[in-house]
């Protein structure tokens, strides 16, 4: 399993914002085939140095992690959280 964790910290950080960027992460949800799991949850402890939201997806493989990324429905997400970030970081593992 490769569990890739991606940490999002958004321009506007009001609750409203918050919550819509989550709802398009979750919008991946059943919509790609090699994407086993998303978790998209956000940060209960805001604060100025601290990321706004964690998204959480699991795969077989890293080379579903690469059709993933090609994906149309994930480069539409994409788009949109292009829009909206501020700065983003990532960690990618094995189990």
């Amino acid at each position: 399993m490769i569990i890739n964790n991606l940490l999002l910290k958004l321009k506007n950080r009001d609750v409203d914002s918050i919550k819509k960027t989550q709802e398009v992460l979750l919008s991946m949800k059943g919509k790609i085939e090699v994407l086993l799991d998303i978790q998209a949850e956000i940060n209960i402890r805001p604060g100025q140095s601290n990321y706004d939201i964690i998204l959480i997806t699991t795969f077989a493989s890293l080379e579903d992690l690469d059709k993933y990324l090609v994906h149309p429905k994930h480069l539409e997400v994409a788009k949109f959280i292009g829009s909206v970030l501020d700065t983003q970081a990532s960690v990618c593992y094995k189990l």
